[in-house]
């Protein structure tokens, strides 16, 4: 019988769990290595390491270092496996449906990389995809055999019901003129980067299983802001989320979910992966090609478990998620009275494009100029120390504000105060 290895737990992480947490807002910021100066409402971009989860990190980095050979060959692969059973758990998945992975862009590379792509094949993305992955899939479109790039434009402010009837027809209008063995595949957001807004993406899904075509969703922004996710439910192809955003756990760590049906699709992976042998212990083919490939660092993907742990400490996913979100809706408003301009919001249903990261329009009449995002990131970062993502969309400059449990209206207020300064400058 194998043995049971746990994580090691250090003095200093429990050192922070000694007394009952701290109310949410500022007094928060005692768990975060912020710069005292800085108001940080950019989570979404970097995510944010907790201390107790840097302590747990450090502790996991320590072990490591002392016996090489006796963690990668006797220790990681029962605390991978008990992580991997945790996180399936969260999205009610089966454990060796879902794998470690550095990152989402990681993930779907590995997906689209790995479709035996034919020219009548036709792959599609949205205009609000993640640079990387439109990156990704400009590459493929430009092989010797490819399939056809074909891009669902959305611009926002926008309903969940007309984004879900542009993409029908969009989907409906491709599947009418594919050959018999071609295939439709599509690359789709949980919750879109640059605007940040929550998508329906489980509808989607299901408009792509009605036309049978392959969905993959990103969902970058995904685990650890939404609190109902269910992957049997929802039933997408691939879906990919990170851990550092919003679930708090070290840079360079998120999880592949790849039903079974599908994992024979994935013969190999960017970087070839390896696993040592364990008495007692299996993986599946597919889980064992995500295992470690050897050089990368191993604590990464385990401080996972740590930021479970924090997490379940500050009251779980509903406490967390709940004053996060609040705090968007009411911080938004604030921000844009402040400025004197309007959130983007559905026009069919207030919020509904809001979970924790909210949009606001800035009063700036260049329609496109890209002095403008570097002007105002240097009066953000540089001078006032105050940050928020700043973008344009449909003709428009917006800032894009992530709140957490360490912000409080203050914050929208600050900013609020520096972008108008700012904003009247240019």
């Amino acid at each position: 019988m194998p043995h049971h290895y746990q994580r090691p737990i250090s003095n200093q992480e429990i050192k922070w769990y000694k007394d009952p947490p701290p109310e949410f807002g500022h007094p928060m910021l005692r768990f975060f290595e912020f710069d005292p100066e800085y108001v940080n409402l950019n989570h979404g971009s970097f995510g944010a390491l907790p201390r107790p989860v840097q302590a747990a990190y450090d502790a996991l980095s320590t072990q490591i270092e002392q016996n090489p050979d006796y963690f990668f060959r006797i220790v990681y692969h029962p605390l991978l496996n008990d992580l991997r059973a945790r996180l399936a758990k969260i999205v009610n998945i089966e454990t060796d449906e879902c794998v470690m992975i550095p990152n989402v862009a990681h993930g779907i590379n590995t997906i689209l990389r790995n479709f035996d792509w034919h020219t009548d094949d036709i792959l599609v993305s949205m205009n609000t995809a993640y640079d990387s992955i439109q990156h990704a899939v400009s590459y493929l479109a430009k092989l010797s055999v490819h399939p056809t790039h074909s891009q669902v434009i959305l611009t926002f402010p926008a309903s969940h019901s007309a984004i879900l009837r542009q993409f029908r027809s969009h989907l409906e209008d491709l599947s009418s003129t594919r050959t018999g063995s071609s295939r439709i595949v599509v690359v789709l957001d949980s919750i879109a980067s640059q605007p940040g807004v929550y998508m329906p993406w489980r509808e989607m899904i299901k408009i792509c299983n009605t036309v049978g075509a392959y969905s993959i969703v990103d969902a970058a922004h995904s685990i650890g802001q939404e609190t109902d996710i269910d992957l049997k439910a929802a039933d997408p192809d691939f879906w990919v989320s990170n851990c550092n955003k919003w679930l708090y756990s070290k840079r360079g760590s998120a999880m592949l979910y790849v039903p079974f049906r599908n994992q024979h699709m994935i013969k190999d992976t960017v970087v070839p992966a390896l696993v040592y042998p364990v008495p007692g212990l299996t993986v599946t083919p597919f889980v064992a090609r995500f295992y470690w490939n050897g050089s990368a660092d191993a604590a990464l993907a385990l401080s996972v478990d740590a930021a479970l742990d924090f997490r379940k400490y500050l009251g779980g996913e509903t406490r967390i998620n709940e004053y996060c979100r609040a705090l968007a809706l009411e911080g938004g408003r604030r921000l844009a009275e402040i400025l004197g301009t309007q959130v983007m919001d559905s026009p069919e249903i207030p919020g509904e494009l809001t979970l924790n990261m909210v949009n606001v329009e800035l009063p700036v009449n260049s329609k496109s100029s890209g002095s403008i995002y570097f002007l105002l990131q240097d009066e953000l970062l540089v001078r006032s120390k105050v940050y928020a993502t700043i973008f344009s969309h449909n003709g428009r400059w917006w800032a894009r504000c992530s709140t957490q449990i360490y912000n409080e209206m203050s914050d929208f207020e600050r900013l609020g105060e520096v972008l108008k300064g700012a904003c009247a400058q240019l």
